[in-house]
């Protein structure tokens, strides 16, 4: 038997709108499920040990970091990065640069986590921006999404690295052998686009490294016509809001139809089973956080409204990003295209 893998999660216990709680929970649930994982809980520390006091769990595996400060979404996030050397996102970081914490999950202030995984945690060598990467929920499984809120001007060759980090971390995180990448288009053919895509379809399609199948239409997004879907910042938070959004209306349409006659309600019991299994798998919270990639060390962002569940999902996905080196492939992958060009 080898030795086994520790990942060491830094998790911020008082971001998001059901912190400290939910949070909590979602961690003491991670620590309970794997043996792998080791908790540091950063923040008020008073507060963080009332909460634990009505959890089982192995009391060497959850240690608390005391932050006397939190950043706010309605702070400047540079700022707030800058003058909050006392808040959970900035000591829950340091801990990564440091090298005593492997990961970082945070369901705060979005703003405050990008700024400050660039400061404080730091780029890899070679990687020009890192991207924000959650992966989407399909017909077929899930796909990447890669960026959806790091870099609203990125640059041809920032796509590049984007389409070359998602290739690696659906390959060897998430396990699909030579995940087709597509670039978000407003039709299929190769001369559509903007300006941005018209520039970066070119280096895709010669970029050996990756398998480049082509543009892709934001209707086929769902069906999961590709693994690792490249865009920049802007139009992939409009894709990733709209798929939220459109979810949750099906899912209060579909309700609010079973409940509406009689018939409706004795045909709600009998497909409710069913239908229950297929939402469950349209759920994004399923799949833990967006991960921040080419960072010196994993930063994982999970939704503002995240529960104890998408907490749980977010740390137990730190566990094959260390297994499988994930930083240290990025760095070979993103070395090889430096040498291409």
């Amino acid at each position: 038997m080898g030795i086994q893998t520790i990942v060491r999660v830094a998790v911020d216990a008082m971001g998001g709108d059901n912190a400290p709680a939910e949070v909590i929970k979602g961690a003491v649930r991670a620590v309970n499920d794997d043996k792998r994982i080791q908790v540091i809980l950063v923040g008020k520390e008073d507060v963080i040990a009332e909460q634990l006091k009505q959890y089982t769990y192995e009391k060497e595996r959850i240690s608390i970091v005391h932050a006397e400060e939190e950043i706010t979404n309605e702070e400047a996030p540079v700022m707030a990065i800058r003058r909050k050397k006392e808040s959970s996102i900035v000591k829950a970081m340091n801990l990564i640069k440091n090298n005593e914490a492997d990961a970082f999950v945070s369901a705060g202030s979005t703003g405050a986590v990008l700024v400050g995984a660039q400061l404080i945690v730091g780029r890899l060598p070679g990687v020009e921006r890192p991207p924000l990467a959650p992966l989407l929920p399909t017909s077929k499984g899930v796909s990447l999404l890669i960026d959806c809120g790091a870099n609203v001007d990125a640059r041809s060759s920032h796509l590049v690295q984007f389409a070359k980090m998602g290739s690696v971390y659906m390959e060897h995180v998430v396990g699909i052998k030579n995940p087709r990448v597509a670039i978000v288009n407003v039709g299929a053919e190769e001369e559509k686009g903007n300006a941005l895509v018209k520039e970066t379809f070119p280096l895709l399609k010669n970029c050996n490294e990756i398998n480049f199948i082509g543009s892709i239409e934001a209707r086929e997004i769902p069906s999961g016509y590709a693994d690792v879907i490249v865009c920049e910042a802007f139009v992939g938070n409009v894709i990733l809001k709209l798929y939220e959004g459109l979810a949750a209306t099906l899912m209060g349409e579909i309700k609010k139809g079973m409940m509406s006659t009689l018939r409706s309600k004795i045909g709600a019991l009998l497909v409710k089973p069913a239908l229950k299994g297929t939402l469950k798998e349209l759920d994004s919270s399923k799949y833990g956080g967006a991960p921040m990639l080419g960072l010196k060390g994993l930063v994982v962002k999970s939704h503002g409204n995240s529960k104890s569940d998408e907490i749980r999902n977010s740390i137990l996905q730190c566990i094959a990003f260390k297994e499988q080196n994930i930083n240290e492939k990025i760095k070979d992958s993103i070395s090889v295209n430096a040498g291409n060009e």
